[in-house]
């Protein structure tokens, strides 16, 4: 699938999830811009992506602080004009029981979850709207759609951020503006090593094919909806879990 002449916005790409479908738009010919709070991390993937004779550049962004996104926006634009693709698939949480959060740690899973996602594409939709053509995909997790012990608040984050997509996608759909959600289940990231272990064996035995995914098989599923086999998809939520999550 060609996509020469797109550009991409994708957060959280220095790691997992994002860098695998950074790697994978570039690959397919997009320019791709790489966001990430983490400038170490962010440094060493762009190197690894140009090295790779990838077009793919990256920006820093805190999503979580407004006045931080504004100036990535404004960046962004500078260099490309306009965002074609954005990529919402930063993410974070900590597996830990209800009871036992303090407030900040709310404030946190929210702000990076569903807050930071908002304000980004708030940010990067007017020019898409004014060009009657974009794609926006969300990747929100499973914990959104089922529910996850020990994710309380993040299931509610990701939730939110599934709800979003489906109120967004019923607005931009007169401007010609897709707007589409990747629920992952179990996936190999940063985030899943910090996982307990005991936790781990018990999702590893509930999936299906006993194994949790890859973050490139996240990635394919992502793409697909950046691509344009998708131009008549807007407002869905697909589950990519191995089956774990087969109804829900």
């Amino acid at each position: 699938m060609n996509l020469k002449g797109k550009t991409a916005v994708v957060t959280g790409a220095a790691s997992g999830i994002g860098k695998a479908t950074a790697f994978e738009l570039a690959r397919a010919g997009a320019r791709v811009i790489m966001a990430d709070i983490n400038e170490q991390r962010g440094a060493d993937t762009q190197r690894e992506a140009q090295a790779a004779g990838l077009l793919a550049e990256y920006l820093k962004v805190d999503i979580t602080n407004v006045e931080s996104v504004s100036r990535f926006a404004i960046e962004a634009l500078k260099r490309a004009g306009r965002v074609d693709i954005l990529v919402n698939a930063a993410g974070w949480g900590r597996t830990q029981p209800f009871i036992d959060n303090p407030p900040e740690f709310w404030d946190q899973v929210m702000n990076i979850n569903l807050m930071g996602p908002i304000r980004l594409t708030r940010q990067l939709l007017p020019p898409m709207f004014e060009a009657r053509a974009g794609k926006i995909i969300n990747v929100a997790s499973d914990a959104g759609r089922v529910g996850s012990l020990g994710e309380t608040v993040y299931s509610a984050a990701k939730g939110g951020l599934i709800a979003f997509t489906k109120g967004l996608a019923r607005e931009a759909a007169r401007y010609g503006v897709s707007v589409n959600c990747v629920c992952p289940g179990p996936t190999d990231t940063p985030l899943w090593q910090a996982v307990p272990d005991k936790l781990k064996e018990a999702f590893v035995r509930a999936i299906p094919f006993r194994r949790v995914a890859k973050p490139q098989e996240i990635a394919d599923a992502i793409f697909f909806f950046a691509s344009p086999r998708s131009d008549y998809i807007t407002g869905q939520v697909i589950s990519v879990s191995g089956g774990l999550t087969m109804a829900g």
